[in-house]
Order: structure tokens, then sequence, then C-alpha cells
């Protein structure tokens, strides 16, 4: 077998290049690029989260005004801004239920509704859903929306919100003239406490429950 002239042997090196350096090569760049733009994001992500949360501490300043009467226009502004640039995030929607807090209290119970209802349909995660959808309940009975309300509360919750979902659910039952199913509801609100948990609320919508049967 014949030797290789150097032309044929620079067209075989060039050929093999063409097949797997390049390829090689990109890898190698693209991995540097996933390290150095990882790194990029994650410096990225903690900027976000600081601004989000002086944003948020911002809001909560206003929400929980010192003279009981927080800025009700400048608390809807800083959830908008939350919303807008940070939407999604845990620290949003926490806004978003102190927006809907305010706007209870303003007695705009369609605005809060809207608030809530947002968070249901998209929580950032569990703890977030549950507490929205049980403000959002309340939100609609005081709406005399009070079958939707129970809707939202079917199903299992979390053993930490139990007690808050069962009573509720009761209050609820009990505005619908449901009695029996009410007081059963309180009772599996009253099982979910921790024992030394204050049950002297509860226990008074049971024995009321109780009188209205004698």
């Amino acid at each position: 077998m014949e030797s290789r002239t150097e032309e044929e042997q620079l067209a075989l090196i060039k050929e093999w290049w063409q097949r797997n350096g390049m390829p090689l090569l990109t890898g190698a760049l693209l991995a540097l690029v996933a390290v150095f733009g990882w790194q990029g994001w994650e410096r990225y992500q903690s900027s976000q989260a600081q601004n989000a949360s002086m944003l948020y501490q911002q809001l909560l300043e206003t929400a929980l005004n010192p003279s009981g009467e927080p800025d009700a226009a400048k608390v809807v502004e800083l959830g908008n801004q939350l919303k807008s640039e940070f939407g999604g995030s845990q620290y949003a929607q926490y806004g978003s239920l102190f927006v809907a807090k305010v706007a209870v209290e303003s007695g705009k119970l369609d605005d809060a509704a809207n608030e809530l209802q947002a968070i249901v349909d998209q929580p950032a995660d569990k703890t977030l859903e549950e507490l929205a959808r049980q403000r959002l309940a309340s939100v609609l009975a005081a709406q005399d929306k009070t079958e939707d309300a129970l809707a939202l509360l079917e199903g299992d919750a979390a053993a930490a919100y139990l007690a808050s979902r069962e009573e509720l659910k009761g209050d609820l039952l009990a505005k619908l003239g449901r009695d029996d199913e009410a007081h059963a509801a309180y009772l599996k609100a009253k099982a979910a406490l921790a024992e030394d948990a204050a049950v002297g609320g509860l226990q008074m919508k049971l024995d009321d429950l109780a009188k209205g049967d004698a």
C-alpha cells in the first residue's frame, strides 16, 4: 500500500475536523457558555429576589399602617408593580393577599375576589393556594355566593390548614341551614387542632348548634 502524499494526509485531517473537530469545539464552547451563563443567571435571580423582597416590604408597611388606615391606592399600586415585575412569584402573590385584605376593608369585594382567584388559579405554592382559597370562600360568602364558596372548600386540605378549612366550611353550612353537616365540620375542625390550641370560639359554634336543635 502506497504511503499517502502530504496533500492527501492534509485532506484527511480536514475531513476529520469537519466531522469531529467542529462539533467537539462547539460542545466545549457551549459548556463554557452554560457555566458562565448559569453563574450570571444565579446573580440575576439573587438580584431579582432582593428587589422583590424590598418592594414586598414596602407593600407590607403600607398595608399594615400603625394608624389602622392603610393607603389603599398605594397598596394596589405596589401590588400591581409586584405582579408586573415579578409575576407569579411568591412575593407577588403574598402581595396580592394584602391587596385583597385592603380591598375587603374598603368594601371592594369584587376586587378582592379577583386578586384571590388569580392565586387560586395559578398558585406559586400549596400554602398560597390554601390561604387564597379560604379567603376567597369568605369573600364569596360575603357576596351571598355561599354555594360557590362551599364548592371551593371541597376536597382535602393539608393538615396544617385542615382545622381552619373545616371551621370555615361549618360556617358556610350553618349559613345555608345545613346544621347537621355544619356540626360535623366543626367537630372535624376541633379534632384537627393541636391539643394545646384554643377552641373557645369553635366550641361556642358547636354549643350554638346544639341549642338550635334543643
